[in-house]
C-alpha cells in the first residue's frame, strides 16, 4: 500500500487527509514512533475492554517528509485487516476509532471531509 495524501476507511463516510499543518512534535505527543526509515507509526487499540491486547487497532503511518499516509483497522496482532463498522463489537470500536481521530484533528496532524 503506497502513501497516500487522503485516505477512507472502509466503512466510514469520513475521508482523512493529511493536514497542512501538521507538525512532527505533535506525532509525538499524539503516541507515534519514529521507524527506522524516519516515518511515524501509531498503533492504537480500538478494544477498550482490553486495551493491552486488543481485538482491534487502528494503524497510521506517515512518510518521514510528512506529505502522505496509510491508515487502516487491523486485528490486534497487526496480520489482517478489520472492518470495523461491520464488527459485532461495532459500536463500541468505531466510537474509540472516532475519539483518537478527533485527537488528531485537534492537533492538526489530520483534517476530515465528506
Amino acid at each position: 500500500m503506497e502513501f497516500a495524501k487522503s485516505v477512507r476507511i472502509p466503512g466510514d463516510t469520513v475521508t482523512y487527509s493529511i493536514s497542512p499543518d501538521i507538525k512532527k512534535y505533535a506525532l509525538l505527543d499524539l503516541g507515534f514512533e519514529e521507524t527506522k526509515r524516519g516515518n511515524f507509526e501509531y498503533k492504537g487499540s480500538l478494544d477498550t475492554d482490553n486495551p493491552f491486547k486488543p481485538v482491534a487497532r487502528l494503524r497510521i503511518l506517515i512518510n518521514a517528509d510528512l506529505t502522505g499516509f496509510k491508515m487502516e483497522t487491523i486485528s490486534g496482532n497487526g496480520m489482517r485487516k478489520v472492518n470495523i463498522f461491520k464488527h459485532a463489537r461495532a459500536k463500541e470500536f468505531v466510537e474509540q476509532y472516532h475519539y483518537i481521530l478527533a485527537d488528531m484533528l485537534k492537533r492538526q496532524v489530520l483534517t476530515a471531509s465528506n
